[in-house]
């Protein structure tokens, strides 16, 4: 159980970069974490961390091993509770990384932490492709692609695309009629964070077959700085219909160019390490997400 204590106080450290901040939150000094830290690099032969007056950094080792030990401790939580009186009832951390589209998950998130209090959530928002094992997170929500051999995955639903503008940009600058039309016109553009490629338009091609490059007045990296200008008339945007579906009913948007987008659907799902069962805290998240998000 040494060995467990260890994992568990590398882990604080490498978390919060100060032995003063794992030992507050420990409930022990940081002479102690200090010297646990020690003891484990002794036990393994490598160095953890680098370690100067002013910071505390992990080094190739320490991040490889944080993974593991997330992983290793994931395991234990689980068989602990799996093997508990009380395995029906929800608690622990979980671990959760999610796409950058907050406002179709965030209210859902909320209500899920007041369903199940003693559930802590660590949510990670991020377009990058996690590595659900050995990064350690107990579920991810994705877009997109939805397969993974190491992976289970419940689908949710999907969502396509729409092209908007607000009535006042709309009237100012004119109704695009073909997507040759956006030449004349700005457009507010999505930059992928992992790969720094700019979101292709799914527009049909003109009738010479070439395709429609729009040109581009802003770039961003998430979707809310899109809806933002696309409502105060800075543009045409590329949006999900989810997000957008209010100031269209308003009238706050516009649909533009329907017919000259492409058809399509981008699956959204939650997946979940195979191979066991899932814990009653990561089962009550799968659920709760199938019975409550209504994507289509």
């Amino acid at each position: 159980m040494d060995s467990l204590s260890g994992f568990t106080v590398f882990i604080q450290v490498a978390e919060t970069r100060s032995f003063v901040t794992a030992g507050r939150v420990l409930g022990v000094s940081a002479s102690a974490v200090g010297k646990r830290v020690a003891r484990l690099e002794e036990r393994l032969g490598v160095r953890l961390f680098h370690r100067s007056t002013r910071s505390i950094t992990l080094t190739a080792e320490g991040a490889l091993f944080l993974a593991r030990s997330r992983r290793v401790l994931a395991e234990i939580e689980a068989a602990e509770q799996e093997l508990s009186c009380s395995a029906g009832s929800p608690r622990g951390k979980l671990r959760v990384s999610l796409p950058l589209v907050s406002s179709l998950v965030l209210p859902l998130l909320a209500d899920f932490m007041c369903e199940y209090p003693d559930v802590e959530l660590d949510l990670d928002f991020s377009d990058r492709l996690v590595d659900v094992i050995e990064e350690g997170f107990d579920a991810v929500v994705r877009t997109g692609e939805l397969t993974d051999s190491r992976l289970s995955v419940r689908r949710l639903g999907q969502f396509s695309q729409l092209l908007v503008a607000s009535p006042d940009y709309l009237a100012r600058r004119g109704v695009p009629l073909v997507p040759a039309d956006l030449a004349q016109h700005a457009c507010l553009h999505y930059r992928y964070p992992a790969t720094g490629k700019v979101e292709v338009w799914p527009l049909v091609p003109g009738p010479d077959g070439a395709e429609v490059k729009p040109p581009v007045s802003m770039i961003c990296n998430n979707m809310e700085t899109r809806l933002c200008f696309a409502l105060r008339g800075r543009g045409i945007a590329l949006l999900p219909d989810f997000c957008v579906r209010e100031a269209l009913t308003t009238g706050g948007l516009c649909s533009v160019l329907a017919e000259h987008v492409r058809p399509h659907a981008i699956d959204l799902g939650v997946l979940w390490p195979s191979g066991r069962n899932p814990a009653p805290k990561v089962r009550a998240f799968i659920d709760f997400l199938g019975a409550r998000m209504f994507v289509s």
